[in-house]
């Protein structure tokens, strides 16, 4: 009998939760068990990396599930050594699933003798033999440009505006899309489009990294219920700041719609107490407990669309038309069916 290829998957230990789901996705759609590849990925005692797979995987077509957010380097090495792995094991392809890519935000000299991290990743992928990359949201959409192998950015706005259109049924045109800063306005004005809003901007100016020094809104969000909508979420100060500033411009309500939640230090804490009615993130970066108990924190899943994207790069078939809403609704069972 000739070999029937099937896509596998393989993930580290930077998102198990959501590699699992991806992979009971995946066996909900092509009707036949899809397991995570069994292999052990751990630490010997200096904090060196070990990876030992224990299937076969001669001739496969891989899928490594491994975000990496922090610890971000332990979390890329166990990406890196993976591929490695599989590589010298005879994978026949080797595509690396990263939820979440970081150093994203080292995408270019922003001083003199600093460096363009992100391109510095992309070429240490590319050399650890992955040869397709999967990911959503990138901070930049030029990091695509970092690599010589096809990469395949996806984006959370689709599922964001099926949930917006759930969450608020009756209250459509009172919705604003905010976006947090000048240099997420495309991200912004894409959501804003799919549920035919009206933007506004709120201008910042830093004095230096994590501080924020002055904002101004641009745009009219006068009894307007403001979604704040960014890629990411790291300390959430800006974001709880810019709650404040809308609020103080005669905001009715502010809410936001965050991919990536980072949630690093006092951000939890931030985000509890703060005018945000609610903060809605993806699970791209696992949850932490805190996360997970805040109770105006809200987790929308990407395992249906991430599964599909994988099922479609299997197939060789377009992984775009997931950005349409109605390739996507179906996808998400119902579980948005007050959007209909």
């Amino acid at each position: 009998m000739p070999h029937i290829e099937e896509p596998k998957l393989i993930s580290g230990n930077a998102n198990l939760p959501l590699a699992r789901a991806i992979a009971r996705r995946m066996t909900m759609h092509r009707g036949r068990a899809v397991n995570l590849v069994d292999a052990r990925v751990e630490r010997f005692n200096d904090g060196e990396i070990f990876v030992e797979v224990y299937e076969n995987v001669r001739g496969e077509d891989m899928f490594i599930v491994q975000p990496t957010s922090n610890p971000a380097n332990d979390n890329l090495m166990e990406l890196l050594i993976m591929a490695d792995a599989l590589r010298r094991s005879s994978a026949a392809r080797i595509t690396a699933v990263l939820p979440y890519f970081g150093y994203a935000r080292q995408d270019r000299r922003t001083k003199a003798r600093t460096p363009i991290s992100a391109k510095l990743v992309a070429n240490m992928l590319v050399g650890a033999g992955i040869e397709r990359i999967l990911t959503m949201d990138l901070h930049a959409a030029q990091i695509q440009g970092f690599f010589d192998i096809p990469v395949d950015n996806l984006y959370a706005s689709p599922v964001f505006a099926l949930d917006i259109r759930s969450q608020f049924p009756e209250r459509m045109g009172e919705i604003t899309i905010v976006s947090p800063d000048v240099g997420g306005v495309a991200r912004a004005r894409e959501l804003a489009k799919r549920i035919n809003s009206p933007l506004a901007i709120v201008d910042k100016r830093r004095e230096k990294p994590g501080e924020v020094a002055e904002m101004t809104i641009i745009g009219d969000v006068k009894e307007k219920i403001c979604l704040v909508v960014d890629d990411m979420c790291d300390t959430a100060g800006t974001l709880c700041k810019a709650a404040e500033v809308l609020l103080e411009n005669g905001a009715k309500e502010v809410h936001s719609y965050i991919t990536h939640g980072v949630m690093s230090g006092p951000a939890v804490e931030r985000v509890t107490n703060s005018v945000m009615k609610s903060l809605v993130i993806t699970d791209t970066i696992e949850a932490t407990e805190a996360v997970k108990s805040a109770p105006n924190i809200r987790i929308v899943p990407t395992a249906p669309i991430f599964a599909q994207a994988i099922l479609n790069i299997w197939n060789g078939t377009s992984v775009s038309s997931l950005f349409d809403t109605e390739t996507l609704s179906p996808i998400y069972d119902g579980m948005y069916a007050a959007a209909e």
